[in-house]
């Protein structure tokens, strides 16, 4: 099945794995990718979203800048994850390619309005771009197949204790987008924080002579500093496993459930409140149902272990990594 996507994404270590996937699986077609500030600032965005596109030899694919900062709160980013570059220790030479002569929000109307089929439109980052898009031209919504969003959390937040950075930085827009009425999928940090590199396939990676291969080593190998000094390899593919997820369903566990998104100034503001009670409470019972909340469809895990990775790896056609997944899968 062939999926017509358009992303929407903040170019840092995961974004750029996500692009890769997306420009080279054969079951998708990339209309066009919009740009807002995240992990960096909406410039240094722009700029990796182009060279990745390069990297990967991709077609001429419309690139556009979108919103500098949230609809209410100042831009803070995700550099100490993400280099100060967005791109960890990977460094690629300035593209040649033009960006759209358009804003971000126009570009997705555009493309939306013109496909003759329905989209699916991928979010891998703050979600101001959408939220704009949605309130300036609701229309567009007729022509959405989806939204799959990279974002929220049905345990652990990253940014905050409950809060993922992508809805944390934004919740105003991600509440927009939850209450749009176009069937969503959310992949949050309870699946992306399960599927990873080796330390193996990194080093595997390292010793090639495939410039991808030597790419993806940089991105995954990056070293995250930690509070004592010490640091970690990246090592997740993060954003690219919702592209998987669009591709390949079936490596995941699914299941839809009422999705919230706290926006009052407390400690869980940015949480993404995933109801999973099998019965009402009292809530319900003195108060508003929760019938009103929008249904999601969340992934919650991969089903088998090492599946995912190796569809990443296999589709950017970086076998010698593969002889470090469990070969049972």
């Amino acid at each position: 099945m062939k999926h017509r996507i358009v992303m929407d994404v903040d170019t840092g270590i995961d974004d750029a794995m996500a692009i890769m996937i997306a420009a080279l699986h054969p079951d998708i077609e990339l209309a066009a990718i919009s740009c807002v500030s995240g992990n960096v600032s909406v410039d240094k965005v722009l700029a990796n979203t182009l060279k990745v596109l390069d990297l990967v030899g991709a077609p001429e694919i419309p690139v556009a800048a979108g919103a500098t900062r949230p609809l209410v709160e100042e831009r803070r980013d995700a550099s100490q994850v993400h280099g100060a570059s967005g791109l960890g220790d990977l460094v690629l030479p300035a593209s040649e390619r033009s960006p759209a002569g358009v804003h971000a929000v126009e570009l997705l109307r555009r493309e939306i309005l013109a496909s003759e089929e329905p989209v699916t439109l991928v979010a891998l980052a703050p979600m101001t771009n959408l939220a704009l898009l949605l309130r300036t031209y609701p229309e567009v919504t007729d022509n959405l197949a989806r939204i799959v969003f990279m974002g929220g959390s049905a345990t652990v937040g990253n940014a905050t204790a409950v809060a993922e950075f992508n809805v944390w930085h934004d919740p105003e827009a991600a509440h927009i987008v939850l209450s749009s009425g176009v069937p969503l999928t959310m992949y949050g940090l309870d699946v992306f924080n399960e599927v990873a590199a080796s330390e193996e396939a990194i080093r595997t990676l390292r010793a090639s002579e495939n410039r991808v291969a030597l790419a993806l080593a940089d991105l995954l190998g990056f070293e995250i500093p930690g509070p004592d000094g010490s640091g970690h390899a990246y090592n997740l593919i993060g954003d690219a496993g919702a592209v998987c997820a669009i591709v390949a369903p079936e490596l995941f566990t699914v299941e839809q459930w009422p999705v919230r998104v706290e926006l009052a100034p407390s400690l869980g503001r940015g949480q993404t409140l995933v109801d999973r009670r099998a019965r009402p409470g009292e809530d319900e019972v003195h108060g508003p149902s929760r019938a009103a909340w929008p249904a999601v469809d969340v992934v919650l895990a991969e089903r088998r272990p090492g599946s995912v990775i190796e569809l990443f790896l296999r589709t950017l056609d970086v076998r010698e990594a593969l002889t470090s997944v469990p070969s049972d899968i």
